[in-house]
């Protein structure tokens, strides 16, 4: 049986935790910062885990860790 492909896109945006958890960085950080308070920027700059019901499908495309 052949291997599977790891998708590259979700490779490059969620990393693998020691306990197997998968880790994400928040949305909403790049523009129109301005209107956006300090204490939503700093919480924004924090990673955050993968729900569970994404982690399932995630860990279908991800057959190797990322």
């Amino acid at each position: 049986m052949p291997k599977m492909k790891t998708h590259r896109g979700a490779a490059k945006r969620v990393k693998k935790t020691a306990s197997g958890k998968l880790k994400r960085m928040r949305a909403n950080k790049s523009h129109i910062l301005t209107k956006k308070t300090q204490k939503r920027k700093r919480r924004l700059r924090k990673p955050d885990v993968v729900a569970k019901g994404d982690a399932k499908k995630l860990h279908k495309i991800l057959p190797y860790g990322s």
